[in-house]
């Protein structure tokens, strides 16, 4: 049973950092890309990276850019998203959820259940 469980998320102040991380099971991390998204009350969810499942390419909106990491560890099945100098417009719940195969174009098959980030200025 594929299962992404996301931890890491809390409430701090702006310029602080969280590390967000994505627990995978039930399918080899290797073989999929992961992307981590965030929604925000009254605006449209927000891809924030993604990271491809054969070579590692990594990918982030333009808002995130220079900000956040996106990292993974195949031996610990996770996924994590280092959150530096953090806004209080990165205020959201974040989910990450399994890409359908290696590409970060592909769609999403498989979410968590989300992660609240509260950033307060």
């Amino acid at each position: 049973q594929v299962q992404l469980v996301e931890s890491g998320g809390g409430l701090v102040q702006a310029g602080d950092s969280l590390r967000l991380s994505c627990a995978a099971s039930g399918f080899t991390l290797d073989y999929y890309a992961i992307g981590w998204f965030r929604h925000a009350p009254g605006k449209e969810r927000e891809g924030v990276s993604c990271i491809s499942g054969s070579d590692r390419s990594t990918y982030y909106a333009t808002s995130v850019k220079g900000r956040f990491t996106i990292s993974r560890s195949n031996a610990k099945n996770t996924v994590y998203l280092q959150m530096n100098s953090l806004k209080p417009e990165d205020t959201a719940v974040y989910y990450c959820a399994r890409k359908s195969g290696y590409g970060c174009l592909l769609s999403e098959d498989n979410w968590g259940q989300g992660t609240q980030v509260t950033v307060s200025s």
